[in-house]
């Protein structure tokens, strides 16, 4: 395969490139949840932690960050700013980050350390792969991408055990695009794009169940149901989404 979902973790590694992606680290995000009562601890220490195993194994010379790198909107605190630059200051100890914004990331170019690489919104193409965020559609010149990697939807597959009761397991989906629906609105594309939605990085972050909802934003216009492959993040192919949404619910 082109591109490496690491095993039991939400990043992506693409080997010819020597290439780590990540998405939606929503760095501060803590900090909104204990406005509605919820308190937990900053996530950066663990995802710097991961982050920095993922790279000792694999030696990535460049990070792609697939947006809402922050988390607050429309403002952002100044802790929140400090968090998230001497975060990313100790990442580029490790490889090149390149940014694409997300719908969190207002201004971000405000608040990043130098050398910082930061795209446009509607994306950013290295060679053969693109790579979005998903809040907006990609640009015509990203369309030609044999490769689309994207965030934003956060995908889960939400799982009933006997006693009824719902638990929701981060995934990836990997889906061809459906040309049908990407014709209507792109004069040129690549009709063999393959498109890869990554999972949330940061653990605290909610999901949208796959199974229940559709795919947040442009790019669920892209996904090919009958087609698109969910799997969990150890590796496990678990079926089609168009076979997961004819399911009720799932027993485990």
């Amino acid at each position: 395969m082109f591109f490496q979902p690491i095993s039991n973790k939400p990043a992506l590694f693409i080997p010819q490139f020597e290439t780590l992606v990540l998405a939606d680290l929503h760095i501060g995000i803590e900090n909104e949840l204990r406005e509605y009562g919820v308190y937990a601890d900053s996530q950066i220490d663990q995802m710097e932690s991961m982050i920095q195993e993922i790279c000792d194994e694999y030696k990535p010379k460049e990070i792609i960050l697939l947006g809402d790198i922050k988390h607050s909107i429309p403002s952002t605190p100044f802790y929140e700013k400090k968090h998230l630059y001497d975060f990313l200051k100790r990442l580029q100890r490790s490889a090149k980050i390149h940014i694409i914004p997300g719908n969190h990331d207002g201004s971000i170019q405000q608040m990043v350390p130098d050398d910082i690489i930061i795209h446009g919104s509607d994306g950013y193409q290295k060679d053969i792969c693109g790579f979005i965020h998903g809040h907006r559609w990609p640009s015509e010149h990203i369309m030609q991408s044999k490769y689309l990697f994207c965030g934003h939807t956060h995908p889960t597959v939400k799982l009933t055990d006997r006693l009824g009761y719902h638990s929701y397991e981060p995934c990836w989906i990997k889906t061809p695009i459906n040309i049908e629906s990407v014709k209507k609105r792109y004069q040129s594309y690549n009709k063999d794009m393959v498109m890869m939605i990554l999972p949330v990085f940061n653990p605290l972050c909610g999901g949208i169940a796959v199974n229940d909802e559709c795919i947040v934003g442009p790019i669920n216009h892209f996904v090919e149901e009958e087609k698109a492959e969910i799997y969990l993040l150890d590796g496990t192919s678990i079926g089609t989404l168009k076979q997961w949404r004819k399911k009720d619910d799932v027993k485990v």
